[in-house]
């Protein structure tokens, strides 16, 4: 069973859902003050975090599967997933339709396949250019951290949070790769928008300069489904979230009226 914490116990829920190398931790507090007025379910996926980290392939289809056991007595959902966690909520819905009343998507990467997920970040900085194309190179970086650079990572990456720097050694390396081949490169979200449910209120947060999940690939994916909003964080990168909590809150708020 999935690791799960919940907070607030009135209202109805929502569920986070965090990306790849990422845990409840990611928005343990910065969303604590929905609490006051919601249920919050922070689940740690397949691999990552307090969950099982068993060998095998962690595709989309096996995340959903997973959460499906911690979700399946709920009800009226609102689901707001980061990075990967966004794809897994979207697979989710399209499989529970009935679960789910909102989905939020904060930084969804979307490339229309796995040639174009390739070709852009072959034309990336240099450490996605190897790490996000190569399995070898993705395995090593992913050991590498979590044995010998796991004490110097709140040194180098001064930007993030400490707790959320500290959990990027919370997986294995076959969770990481198998999630970024397995769950981002070879799974089709276009599948999922098709069997969304049309009841289902669907928006997205983006960051205006997020290179790991280009503004242009949502804009892409929402082509046709005019109901569907997009609100775009001004000079923000792939973590709006860790950038402008007070945003973010304020647009899950402001979604939550609808």
């Amino acid at each position: 069973m999935l690791y799960s914490e919940t907070l607030g116990d009135t209202g109805e829920a929502i569920v986070f859902l965090h990306g790849i190398g990422g845990t409840t931790r990611y928005w343990k507090t910065r969303v604590q003050p929905l609490a006051a007025s919601y249920r919050l379910i922070l689940v740690d996926l397949l691999g990552y975090g307090q969950s099982p980290k068993p060998w095998t392939k962690y595709t989309v289809d096996r995340h959903v599967e997973e959460l499906y056991q911690v979700l399946h007595k709920q009800e009226s959902l609102t689901i707001v997933g980061h990075s990967f966690g966004a794809i897994v909520a979207m697979a989710f819905t399209a499989c529970y339709p009935h679960l789910v009343k909102r989905l939020v998507f904060i930084s969804l990467p979307y490339f229309g396949n796995k040639e174009g997920a390739m070709r852009y970040f072959r034309n990336s900085h240099l450490a996605n250019r190897y790490v996000m194309t190569n399995v070898a190179f993705a395995a090593l970086a992913c050991i590498m951290t979590r044995w010998v650079l796991r004490w110097l990572l709140p040194y180098v990456l001064r930007d993030m949070p400490r707790e959320v720097v500290q959990d990027l050694t919370q997986h294995t390396w076959r969770s990481y790769t198998s999630s970024v081949w397995d769950g981002i490169y070879r799974h089709d979200l276009i599948n999922d928008v098709e069997h969304l449910d049309t009841d289902c209120n669907v928006f997205f947060l983006h960051g205006e300069l997020d290179e790991t999940a280009p503004l242009s690939g949502v804009q892409q994916l929402m082509a046709g489904h005019f109901d569907w909003r997009l609100d775009v964080l001004a000079d923000v990168d792939h973590h709006p979230l860790l950038r402008n909590p007070e945003w973010c809150l304020q647009m899950i708020n402001s979604i939550m009226k609808n």
